[in-house]
């Protein structure tokens, strides 16, 4: 009997160990780690003039000890309490100057020893750069001169970066607003040591409120302390001498906006009581307006506690809101108020009112326009003239006015009229130009604005500037990008009189690189930069955008990359990745459309399987799997219908090729991607096994809303668990890698959620494999986890799909 106890307990100790891994960091094979161990191009920033650009360089990834920091986690903050700064901050570790016009990059003297530079700033003049640099202990503030390339250090290490960028340029380019540390700031609270003096309590007074499921909330009393003691700061005036004179006292600055002629400052600075299921944007708040001498002039806005929202994505707060600086005019507030209640239920002819309140606000504010639905974007231009946008999520319509912002009974003119999700429509962006305060606001040259558009059709995609008439609306293109063979990008327009625009060009194997083109001149292209590829490994894969048709009709695309050297005759039939991403819609025509670009440079990046083509996968990159609503009917109505039809298209559409094997196909997704792989898995037998990282999979733990749904749990319960794979696990019987960070901050997707579906899954006999990589959020950034995850990713492919 002992025998036969001991023989038990030994079978268990062995499944047991077979059941937890005790493994080090891998490394993907070398095809597969030369592409994913490179060094990465230094971003560019120019100043208005395109004189200089500043090249900053960063690590490609972040390591395992960037992340192992002290962090807390509070109001949906993540911040360093010993730096005071986010503990999300990628930093750069080296910046250099170049003039535009000369090859020769300059390095930057007088630099700190190991620079960790983040919250770059030009002077409203670009003659200096402020930016900041975080050590052990803290963050300083240095500036940099352009002429002389030369930085200096403006302040020890106290500013408070808990909030975003902690100064502000004043107009006379010599003064900094800068937000400090307390003086007297008290010592943080121990969590671990600090114990509570009561229960936690939170009540519900009976009103509705259809909160999203945040993470990183207060929890308790003492978080509260902690949060007010990391958002307070003192506000100093420094000027380039090294001046330092306090402003204001101590208080939770949330918000610092100097008006357009530097003579008034309008302060926002949160409020109590906090919240335990909000995010500090929706804490409560004040809004106070100063002189440039510190002088309260006006209190302008108030904000609640904004526990309590009406359902649906576009409910909005009552009261003033978006309140900021009309570009155009000294020292004039514009904010939005919902005429509708913020409710998107009640019905009325118009949803919102912009109002116009001119300092020193002695006179009543005056309405400027009203919109049929949701203000989304004003581009100010002149006394008499503005761009207003409005939009509404239901049907997926914006449309975009002309108004005179100084006569408000003057109807506004409809400039578009369209389906939000149709791009192929999109008529572009109007482009601004900086005015006399150093404020972009529409360009306007002999009453014709100018518009840049992504050019997307059903042919490819074609960039365009048009040219608009102010008076006739009526548009004239000026230029539309030939590229066949390359993807050009129209960033801005440089001199609207001589046609030089900067654009970006790059083509499969060509890094993205900055030229400026003469419009007006055929064949005038002048080269910025010249970053070299650092994937030349694969520059001569098969790189090709297919498009296919579900069986309802509805057209769908897909980026395909085969192998090098692969025989398109002889036709080899190999194993294919799929990797994809579902989007909602409204309507077929809008989801047929595909703004994926074959010219576009590949660049291999964790999030995809682009990679495995060096191991003789064929892979089917962003292949659209669109879901649609119309009318009525909403998108989620039939998901899984969908899902299964969009896959199978895509199978369908390279097996047609002569490509593949339809037996050895694998599904692949992050987040929303990783929600769609498990859902594709259990209710589909189209894949040999899936990949899903950082997903949610259980709907009932995000009840009131999830992705593009509006509806809650209990509206359409059988949507939710429809829709759930844990609810559906026990018909999971395929093999599944689930990947998750352990810090997963992005609101839906706690890595809860895996673990739990992980838990169903084995106990129910699937095979899966559950790997957690520590302190990575939503997104994966050290580069010991990337490349174990690489690892891992090859070891799964091979095991289930390749063998």
């Amino acid at each position: 009997m002992k025998l036969r106890v001991c023989s038990f307990l030994f079978l268990c100790l062995g499944l047991s160990s077979l059941a937890q891994e005790n493994l080090n960091y891998q490394k993907p094979s070398k095809s597969i780690l030369d592409l994913a161990d490179y060094q990465r191009a230094p971003s560019v920033s120019m100043d208005t003039k395109k004189e200089y650009m500043l090249l900053m360089y960063r690590a490609t990834y972040k390591t395992l000890d960037d992340l192992n920091q002290e962090e807390m986690r509070l109001g949906g903050l993540r911040i360093n309490p010993i730096t005071n700064i986010s503990s999300t901050v990628t930093y750069i570790n080296n910046i250099k100057l170049r003039k535009v016009a000369d090859k020769n990059e300059i390095q930057i003297t007088g630099f700190p020893a190991n620079p960790r530079i983040s919250n770059i700033v030009w002077s409203p003049n670009d003659k200096k750069i402020l930016f900041s640099n975080t050590i052990s202990t803290g963050v300083e503030m240095w500036v940099l001169d352009v002429a002389s390339a030369k930085a200096t250090k403006l302040t020890d290490a106290s500013l408070n970066a808990n909030l975003g960028t902690p100064f502000s340029w004043f107009n006379d380019n010599e003064t900094i607003l800068v937000k400090m540390l307390p003086k007297n700031r008290a010592a943080l609270l121990d969590p671990k040591k600090d114990l509570p003096t009561g229960p936690i309590i939170s009540n519900s007074e009976g009103s509705k409120s259809q909160n999203r499921t945040y993470p990183d909330m207060l929890k308790n009393k003492n978080d509260e302390i902690n949060f007010e003691n990391i958002i307070t700061s003192e506000l100093y005036k420094v000027t380039l001498d090294g001046k330092t004179t306090l402003f204001k006292p101590a208080a939770m600055y949330a918000g610092e906006r100097i008006s357009p002629d530097g003579n008034y400052l309008m302060l926002t600075t949160i409020q109590k009581p906090f919240s335990y299921i909000v995010p500090i944007n929706r804490f409560p708040a004040k809004s106070v307006v100063y002189d440039k001498n510190g002088a309260e002039i006006k209190t302008v806005n108030e904000v609640p506690l904004n526990e309590i929202m009406p359902k649906g994505f576009m409910a909005v707060r009552k009261g003033k809101r978006e309140m900021s600086w009309r570009n155009d005019k000294p020292a004039t507030l514009a904010y939005a108020v919902a005429l509708d209640e913020g409710d998107p239920s009640n019905k009325v002819e118009f949803r919102d009112e912009i109002f116009l309140w001119e300092a020193p606000f002695t006179a009543n504010p005056t309405s400027m326009v009203k919109t049929p639905q949701r203000i989304s974007n004003i581009i100010w231009g002149n006394e008499t003239v503005a761009i207003v946008s409005d939009e509404w999520y239901d049907t997926r319509n914006t449309k975009t006015y002309l108004i005179n912002p100084s006569d408000p009974n003057q109807k506004p003119k409809i400039i578009t009229d369209r389906n939000s999700q149709d791009i192929y429509a999109d008529p572009g962006v109007f482009e601004t130009k900086e005015n006399q305060y150093n404020r972009n606001v529409l360009a306007i040259e002999n009453n014709n604005a100018y518009r840049i558009g992504d050019g997307y059709t059903k042919d490819g995609q074609f960039p365009f500037i048009d040219e608009f008439n102010l008076k006739t609306l009526q548009s004239k293109r000026l230029y539309t990008s030939p590229y066949k063979d390359k993807k050009e990008d129209l960033l801005e327009i440089e001199d609207f009189k001589t046609g030089k625009v900067l654009v970006q060009i790059q083509s499969k194997n060509e890094y993205p690189n900055y030229y400026f083109r003469n419009i007006k001149q055929k064949n005038n292209l002048t080269p910025i930069t010249t970053f070299a590829n650092p994937f030349e490994s694969i520059k001569n894969v098969s790189k090709e955008v297919i498009k296919y048709k579900r069986k309802d009709g509805v057209e769908l695309s897909g980026t395909l990359y085969l192998p090098e050297g692969y025989d398109k005759v002889k036709k080899e039939k190999l194993p294919l990745l799929i990797w994809a991403y579902p989007a909602e819609y409204k309507d077929k025509n809008s989801a047929g459309q595909s703004n994926q670009n074959p010219n576009e440079f590949t660049f291999p990046y964790y999030g995809s399987f682009v990679y495995w083509v060096t191991k003789g996968y064929v892979v089917l990159d962003d292949a659209s799997f669109p879901i649609i609503g119309e009318g009525t009917t909403e998108p989620n109505d039939n998901f899984i219908t969908q899902l299964v039809d969009d896959a199978e298209a895509a199978i369908n559409a390279v097996d047609a090729l002569g490509y593949i094997n339809t037996k050895k196909v694998a599904i692949g997704g992050h987040s929303y991607g990783a929600f769609m792989t498990a859902n594709l898995l259990t209710h589909s037998n189209l894949f040999a096994c899936g990949i899903a990282r950082s997903g949610a999979y259980n709907r009932t733990l995000t009840p009131f809303g999830f992705q593009s749904e509006q509806r809650n749990y209990w509206e359409v319960p059988q949507v939710y668990n429809t829709m759930s794979p844990f609810m559906n696990a026990e018909k999971m019987k395929t093999p599944l890698l689930l990947v998750h960070g352990e810090a997963d901050n992005n609101p839906g997707t706690f890595t809860l959620q895996t673990e739990r579906y992980f838990q169903a899954l084995k106990g129910l006999g699937a095979p899966v494999r559950m790997v957690i990589l520590p302190k990575e959020s939503h997104g994966y950034v050290a580069k010991e986890n990337i490349l174990h995850l690489l690892w891992e990713q090859e070891q799964f492919l091979d095991k289930y799909l390749k063998n």
